[in-house]
């Protein structure tokens, strides 16, 4: 299926949900995609627009820059409701609307009012088309309308979608309705095996000054019973109850967890923002967490988002636990239980419902990063709570680190060769090997308060031999910092040109008799050897090595346009651009380092390059500064909330 990127544009500037429906939004307020009921797969939405129509002239989609409308979008304070305003010269009806997802309900909420801006009364239409690629499928989609319920059903399989108002609609049309939409001949079609339909709304005499509103609901069921039942409650209520609700509920969550240490408001405004976001993409039916919400269907940039990493969850659940939100991580580490191999080991990436995701294969920081931050949060839950904790993970625990020690190289003393956290390139990596150090540290952590000594002592004695090969193997001593891991697998080519420059080389086979070309070294510099230090604790921040390492990443790795600091010295990505979470990695470096004017001038970048309302994308322009990527990046919204919270527990009140 090919995406039209108009309709799927990469860049979104708003997320919406409640941990069962997530939605992504433009400025102009338009739902481009939908999710249901989980937050990373299936998505439903092919197009969904809202225009008015006025004087027998074609629809103006208000949700769109044609016929010079202009908007104004911000997030409702303390919310994750989106409001959007939209008028245009052209015509007298300004349009505000608010779009939400309704607390424990399968109901989303646009609440629309018009407002007459002109000196005499007016008449319009406002219509509202709908576009459903149910399952993410092209193929075998009905919509029809249900006259009961004056609404229109999108379903396929046991998917089943209703949009319709407290509002009863004066025209309608089930399927291939786009043409009649904008002509305003919609012709009361009512049942066809078709993706889309379309309804209106006529108002009359609207006065001066005066504002009508109207809601438009999505609900949605496995069945036509349930999506109807939740359009029957959806309808219960009047919008401005739901608004409220919702505003309410948001609020709750918000007073539930830990303020913001530093009051100075743009840090409390944006560390609210990135809490709100971290449990819009944590899934309320399993507990997994997403790293974003998709924005490539076709995989034709990168190779996804909408997957839980354990990498990425285990500093997030971190994040959460620090700002008090302990029972999303518990939710988190019961869903890691469903995830785990049989032999002990954590895949790349999951679904939802732990079934493993597309990947590039074993990347060994994932199953360690999960030990490490399993053993992070047991630290900050109470004694009976610890208790069950630990009884509850202690066999994942085990069988987790038993598989990191079976992976263990025994001539290098590293983990053996994986894919790199950033899923590029096969080698022992250094920072893998931070990782792993730290999972096995913890694992014998849970061993010594289990009063398990024998497995403690196995699992602290391999963590230890790895921070020693850290030390005395991966230090590149004539560039005065770490390598990024040694044996790295490159092509033919590559391994033939480097023997030509006199670089230390090595050859070997795998089954079957293909050859694996190897760099016994690979040196560039990457920012995550910022890991060995922070937050793997191989080595103290203060450590000559630490230091080294961290003043060469700021020197070759902040971007030379607009600062902020890139993954890796070769990095291509994209263009190879600067990064919210590097450049906080440098900043959290710099805070345990007692560097605290330099940890505060990188975080001020990333409050200056969060987005117009307040998310925090992967990646900035290396050239003009603005967002370039994935919005919102849940890690990136974690590695604030940590800063943050290092900041303050060094003292600093900015």
């Amino acid at each position: 299926m090919t995406i039209d990127m108009e309709k799927k544009p990469y860049l979104v500037d708003a997320v919406i949900g409640n941990s069962r429906f997530l939605g992504s939004m433009t400025q102009t307020g338009r739902l481009v995609r939908l999710w249901w009921p989980n937050v990373d797969f299936p998505q439903h939405v092919d197009t969904i627009r809202s225009g008015i129509r006025m004087n027998g002239a074609t629809t103006s989609w208000f949700d769109s820059t044609e016929e010079g409308w202009q908007h104004e979008a911000a997030y409702l304070p303390r919310t994750n409701i989106f409001h959007v305003s939209a008028k245009s010269d052209e015509l007298p009806i300004e349009v505000e609307t608010s779009s939400f997802a309704v607390p424990g309900e399968d109901i989303v909420a646009f609440r629309y009012q018009f407002m007459n801006r002109s000196d005499r009364p007016v008449s319009f239409q406002f219509v509202y088309y709908s576009s459903m690629s149910v399952t993410e499928s092209p193929y075998y989609h009905t919509t029809e309308f249900d006259v009961e319920h004056d609404a229109l059903v999108h379903f396929r399989h046991r998917y089943f979608f209703m949009a319709s108002s407290a509002n009863v609609c004066t025209k309608y049309q089930a399927a291939q309705a786009w043409d009649n939409a904008v002509r305003g001949s919609l012709d009361g079609s009512r049942i066809q095996m078709a993706p889309d339909g379309a309804m209106e709304w006529a108002f009359e005499d609207i006065q001066p000054g005066a504002t009508v509103s109207l809601p438009v609901y999505i609900t949605a069921g496995h069945n036509l019973e349930d999506a109807q039942a939740a359009m029957t409650t959806a309808k219960s209520r009047t919008v401005e109850e739901w608004l409220d609700e919702t505003t309410a509920y948001w609020d709750g969550f918000l007073n539930s967890a830990n303020p913001s240490p530093i009051k100075e408001s743009r840090i409390a405004q944006l560390y609210e923002r990135s809490l709100l976001t971290m449990k819009l993409m944590a899934d309320e039916q399993t507990g997994s967490i997403i790293a974003a919400p998709e924005f490539d269907e076709n995989f034709s940039r990168c190779g996804g988002y909408a997957y839980c990493w354990g990498r990425d969850a285990a500093f997030i659940t971190t994040a959460l636990d620090r700002a008090g939100l302990t029972n999303l991580s518990d939710r988190f580490y019961e869903w890691t239980l469903t995830a785990q191999d049989a032999n002990g080991a954590w895949q790349q990436r999951h679904y939802h419902d732990g079934t493993l995701a597309p990947s590039w294969g074993i990347q060994l920081d994932e199953g360690a990063s999960i030990l490490w931050g399993m053993y992070q949060h047991y630290l900050v839950l109470k004694n009976e709570e610890q208790s069950q904790f630990l009884h509850q993970v202690w066999n994942a625990v085990e069988a987790g680190a038993n598989y990191l020690v079976q992976m263990m190289d025994k001539e290098t003393g590293l983990p053996r060769a994986s894919r790199d956290l950033w899923e590029e390139r096969g080698a022992q990596h250094t920072y893998t090997a931070a990782a792993v150090y730290a999972g096995l540290h913890a694992a014998a952590s849970f061993a010594d308060v289990s009063d398990r000594p024998n497995l403690a002592s196995i699992w602290r004695s391999a963590s230890e031999q790895i921070a020693d090969a850290i030390l005395h193997s991966c230090w590149n001593e004539s560039n005065q910092v770490f390598y990024r891991g040694l044996k790295l697998e490159v092509t033919e080519s590559t391994y033939i040109e480097a023997q030509q420059q006199g670089y230390a080389t090595s050859k070997t086979s795998r089954e079957k008799g293909y050859p694996v070309y190897m760099l016994e070294q690979d040196r560039v510099v990457d920012v995550s050897l910022l890991g060995i230090s922070v937050p793997f604790a191989v080595i103290p921040a203060s450590h000559e090595y630490a230091v080294k390492t961290a003043d060469t990443i700021e020197r070759l790795l902040t971007s030379p346009v607009v600062g902020g600091i890139k993954r890796y010295e070769d990095d291509n990505y994209i263009g190879g651009n600067p990064w919210i979470l590097t450049t906080l990695w440098l900043a959290q470096y710099r805070i345990q380092n007692g560097q605290i004017d330099e940890a505060k001038a990188l975080l001020h970048w990333v409050i200056d390059h969060q987005t117009a309302t307040g998310l925090l994308p992967e990646q900035v322009d290396r050239e003009t500064g603005k967002t370039a990527w994935v919005v919102p990046l849940t890690w990136s919204h974690a590695m604030f909330i940590l800063a943050v919270h290092m900041l303050a527990e060094a003292g600093e009140h900015i």
